[in-house]
C-alpha cells in the first residue's frame, strides 16, 4: 500500500452534501471516493478535458493541412478558450467536428439511404461528376 497523507478542506454546505450523497451511492469510504475523484480529475485534465475509457481501444489519425487552415483553427481555439474560460485543445475540437458530422450523416445513412459524394449517381446509375463547392452537389 502506498504511503498516504491527510488532506482537509472546508467546503460549502451544499457541495459537502452532494459529495456525501454521491459517496454513499458509490459504496466507497470517503478516502476512496475523494481519491477516485482527484485521480479522474487529473487524468481528464491531462487529456484535454475528455474522459478516457479504460477498456476502449484507441487509434491514431494523422494528416497534414495547409498553413492557412492551421492558423484559422488556432485562432478559433483561442477565441473558444477565451469564451469558455478554459483551454480548448486541437484534439477536443477535431473530435467534436468529426462526431458532429457523423451524427448528422448517420441517421441519413440508415434512414434515408444517404449517398455520400463518392456514391452519388445519375438517374441511369452511372457516376455523376461533382464539383467542389457546388451546393447542389452537397445536398444530393
Amino acid at each position: 500500500m502506498p504511503a498516504t497523507r491527510n488532506l482537509c478542506a472546508q467546503l460549502p454546505l451544499d457541495l459537502h452534501q452532494r459529495v456525501c450523497e454521491a459517496r454513499e451511492q458509490s459504496g466507497l469510504t470517503t478516502a476512496q471516493y475523494i481519491t477516485n475523484l482527484l485521480i479522474e480529475y487529473y487524468e481528464m485534465k491531462e487529456n484535454g478535458g475528455n474522459e478516457i475509457m479504460a477498456n476502449e481501444k484507441t487509434r491514431t489519425m494523422a494528416f497534414q493541412i495547409s498553413e492557412e487552415l492551421f492558423q484559422r483553427i488556432k485562432a478559433h481555439l483561442e477565441r473558444e478558450s477565451a469564451r469558455l474560460g478554459r483551454k480548448v485543445t486541437q484534439r477536443e475540437f477535431v473530435l467534436g467536428v468529426i462526431e458532429a458530422a457523423l451524427n448528422m450523416a448517420e441517421p441519413m445513412d440508415v434512414d434515408e439511404g444517404y449517398a455520400g459524394p463518392c456514391e452519388a449517381g445519375s438517374e441511369d446509375g452511372s457516376p455523376q461528376p461533382q464539383e467542389e463547392g457546388d451546393p447542389a452537389a452537397l445536398s444530393a
